[in-house]
This record gives C-alpha cells, structure tokens and sequence, in this order.
C-alpha cells in the first residue's frame, strides 16, 4: 500500500519535518517497517496497512498542533510516537488538546506528557498540589503559565513566587549589590518563564506594581498570602520548619504549587528535606493533590532524558 500526504506549503513541510528533516528522520527510526520518502511538500509512506497507519497518525497530530502555533520539538516526536504505538491516540490528543496560557509571543502552552496532564489538572482541581519530579520535566514553566492564566482572568490577584536560596554544590561566595541583587542568581528561571510568558516589558511593569513577586523563602515569614497564586520552586531543598512555615502562610482564595526533585537536595549537614516530609504527611489531606513525575516526562532536549536514566541505574547497581 502507498499513501501521499501534501502539506499546504514549504513552511509547514519544514515546521512538521523539523529543521533539515530532523523530525523526519526521528519517524523513520520510530516506525522502521515503513518505507517514508519525502520530497518538496510531500511525504510518501509505503507498506502494510497496519505498518503505515501509525506514522500518518503521528504526522496527522503535529500538523493539528502546528497549525495550533504549537512551538514542535524532538519530543514531541517521539512521545506521540511513543503513544501511538501504545494505542494510546485518543489520551495523546486529550494531552494535546488542553491550553494552559498563551505566551506572550502568541504560542499556545501545552501539557506535552501524560504526567504533565496529570499535574495541570491536580492544580486547577486542587488547593495545594506537590509536583515531585527530575529536572527538565516542566514543573515550574507550566506552574508559572497557570499562574499567568489565573492572573489574566482575574481569579487572583497576584503572583508569588519563592525558592529557597540554597547553593547548589558550590560556594558562590560573596556577591556584589543590594539585597535584591544578591538574590537574584537565585530567582532568575522564574524571572525567565515570567518574562516569555508576559513580554519583558509587562512582566517589569507587573513586578513594579508588586502584582507579580518573586523573593527568596526567607520573606514569606509572618505574611498571608490572600487571593494569590504562589509557587515554591526547587522546593527539595527546604528545611522541615521552612515547608512548614510556607504552606501556613496560604491565605483566602489563594492557590499553591510546590515543587521539587528529591534526587537534588543540596541541604547542608544532611538535612531532612522539607519536600519528603510534607509529601509523607500530607499526600491523603483532602485538596491537596500530589504528582510524581518520571524520565518519560522530560520535555527539555532528548539528551536530558537520557542522562537521567543513566543516573537512575547507575544509583541503582550502587544500592545493590
């Protein structure tokens, strides 16, 4: 059997076939019993029935999400990929169909996982949810789009952001400027998600007004946080008393997001963190969701993917 696909026009052939074919090339290694030619704006796919089915599918839903503005990656190659052969079409699109906020560049922000899906639910359906996962799986830019999104529509009024200001494995040592300025190293990929989700000069101007507040752990003693979005980031390196202290700062018509990666807790003195404790404590009180995120939820490069694999069995045969 021989199907012929013909997209609208070069940009779309390039946009679904990625830069240089690069998305093509990730098909073919993702469905090798089809034969897949393409040339100029057309895809030719060659087989069985059953063998070229599943490609067409997966091309069929990037075309849907280009058309949508949906900014494509390598991962979403592979994970629609990946569900399609899984039989899992109609999840995938249920996935892809959801819009979380609108960048500030005009493109839709989407779950791109299962697990991401699971996650942008637990924080519309939920007072307080814990998104526990690896890096580079999307905990603090869709928390931040919904932030925005809840912002946009007027069901709070302001934005909160905070994370502990813990080293990472290295002494930065002493750090020139004010308090603000000391701190910012700290803050800066929340600044970065404000700033592609409002346009740089809105995000300054919601910061000025004090409508948006990004600030280290230590500034929400004594406060509550009413009719507010607030976000904890890199939440695996609280203390027990700061977790503690910062889920008793939520206030009236407020909404919080906690996130973390156990595998990253830089707590000096071996520390208990406060994220596991809250987890073990909290997970089955009513309003507070809790989401565990895997390697398969990676949306940053494919590589990232792969190295957190790679640590995972690594620690494992060490455990053994």
């Amino acid at each position: 059997m021989e199907k012929r696909l013909t997209f609208t026009d070069s940009m779309e052939a390039r946009n679904v076939l990625g830069a240089k074919d690069e998305f093509f090339r990730i098909l073919q290694k993702e469905f090798p019993g089809c034969r897949m030619t393409a040339r100029g704006n057309e895809l030719l796919f060659i087989g069985d029935e059953e063998v070229i089915v599943p490609p067409m599918k997966v091309v069929a839903i990037l075309r849907e999400l280009n058309r949508e503005n949906t900014y494509l990656t390598t991962q979403h190659v592979r994970y629609s990929s990946d569900m399609i052969r899984q039989g899992r079409e109609e999840e995938l699109r249920d996935i892809y169909a959801d819009t979380v906020s609108i960048s500030a560049r005009g493109r839709l922000i989407k779950p791109k996982t299962a697990g991401q899906k699971r996650y942008v639910d637990s924080i519309r359906r939920n007072l307080v949810t814990f998104g526990i996962g690896p890096a580079g799986t999307g905990k603090t830019y869709l928390a931040v789009a919904l932030a925005s999104y809840y912002l946009k529509n007027r069901e709070v009024e302001r934005i909160i952001l905070t994370r502990p200001a813990v080293e990472a494995g290295e002494k930065l040592g002493f750090l020139p400027g004010d308090l603000q300025e000391k701190i910012d190293p700290y803050l800066r990929p929340l600044y970065d998600a404000l700033a592609d989700l409002f346009g740089y000069d809105q995000f300054q101007k919601l910061i000025a007004r004090n409508i948006i507040e990004v600030a280290p752990l230590a500034y929400m003693r004594g406060r509550t946080l009413e009719e507010s979005f607030i976000i904890l980031d890199e939440a695996q390196n609280t203390t027990r008393e700061q977790m503690k202290m910062f889920l008793t700062r939520m206030g009236n018509h407020s909404r919080v997001v906690v996130n973390g990666d156990t595998t990253q807790i830089d707590l000096p003195n071996q520390q208990q963190s406060g994220l596991t404790e809250a987890e073990k404590i909290l997970s089955h009180v009513p309003g507070i969701g809790v989401i565990h995120f895997s390697d398969a939820d990676v949306v940053r490069h494919d590589m990232v993917g792969r190295i957190i694999r790679a640590y995972a069995d690594y620690y494992k045969e060490e455990d053994k």
